[in-house]
C-alpha cells in the first residue's frame, strides 16, 4: 500500500468535513457536521485532551480550532495524521485521560464493536464525551467488513455512559437519495459513474434539500447513517 502524504490525507479530511455538491455523501456529511459543531458547543472549549480512533485523516478535528491541549491519533493505517499505529479493541493508553474522543465510521470495520467502545469508556475522564458515527445503510466497501448500526444497537454498545444522544444524520428522503447517488456512482460501469458524479448527484442533492424546505419531514425509517453523543 502506497504511503498518503501530509497533503492528500490533509485534503482528504477537508473534504469529509467541507464534501462537495458532487460527493455521494455530501447529505449526510453535512448533516453530521452540523451536529457535531452543535454538541461540541456544549464542551467547555479550553484545554481539551482529544482522542481520535480511527484518526488517519482527522476532518472533525478543524471544529475545535484551538481550544486543545493534546490531540492523539490511533489507527491502524500509519499516515502523516497518526500517532499511533494500533487497534481499537486495544488502545495502549492510560485510564482517564481524554475530554473527548472522535470515533467516526470505524465500527463497522470491528469484530467485536463493544470492545472498542469499552476501551473508549475507560480512557475518557469522568464528564467526559464520545462523539461517534456509524452506518446503518451502506454497500460494502470492504472484504473486511461486519456491521450495520440501528439506533438500539447503538445505544445498547453505549449503555455504560451516563448520557446518551442518538441522532439520525438525515431522514428518510436524504438516506433515498444518498442511496441512489452511491449505486449511480460505485455501481455504474466508468466512465458512466464519473458522468453521473458531476451531473446527477448535485442536482439530487438540491432536490434532497429543496423537499426538505418544501416539505419538511422527521421519518428517519430509512435514515442511512447515525451519529451519536456519549458522555461518561
Amino acid at each position: 500500500m502506497t504511503q498518503e502524504t501530509l497533503e492528500q490525507v490533509q485534503k482528504a479530511g477537508r473534504l469529509r468535513l467541507h464534501p462537495s455538491l458532487t460527493d455521494p455523501n455530501w447529505l449526510v456529511l453535512r448533516q453530521r457536521r452540523k451536529l457535531f459543531q452543535h454538541w461540541l458547543r456544549r464542551i467547555p472549549h479550553s484545554n481539551l485532551c482529544v482522542l481520535d480512533v480511527g484518526g488517519r485523516i482527522q476532518p472533525y478535528r478543524a471544529l475545535l480550532g484551538n481550544s486543545f491541549v493534546r490531540y492523539l491519533a490511533i489507527d491502524v493505517r500509519q499516515t502523516p495524521l497518526v500517532d499511533v499505529v494500533a487497534r481499537g479493541e486495544h488502545l495502549p493508553l492510560a485510564s482517564e485521560q481524554f475530554d473527548l474522543v472522535f470515533c467516526t465510521q470505524v465500527l463497522e470495520y470491528i469484530p467485536d464493536p463493544q470492545l472498542v467502545i469499552n476501551e473508549i469508556y475507560r480512557t475518557l475522564k469522568t464528564g467526559g464525551v464520545l462523539l461517534l458515527s456509524a452506518p446503518a445503510v451502506f454497500p460494502r466497501d470492504s472484504d473486511v467488513e461486519y456491521w450495520r448500526f440501528l439506533p438500539c444497537a447503538l445505544r445498547k454498545l453505549l449503555s455504560e455512559f451516563s448520557h446518551v444522544d442518538v441522532t439520525p444524520e438525515g431522514n428518510s428522503l436524504d438516506g433515498l437519495i444518498r442511496t441512489l447517488n452511491v449505486c449511480l456512482v460505485s455501481l455504474s460501469p466508468q466512465p458512466l459513474g464519473r458522468m453521473f458524479r458531476i451531473s446527477m448527484v448535485p442536482l439530487l442533492n438540491l432536490v434532497a434539500v429543496l423537499l426538505q424546505l418544501i416539505a419538511p419531514s422527521r421519518d428517519d425509517r430509512f435514515a442511512v447513517n447515525f451519529s451519536a453523543w456519549a458522555q461518561k
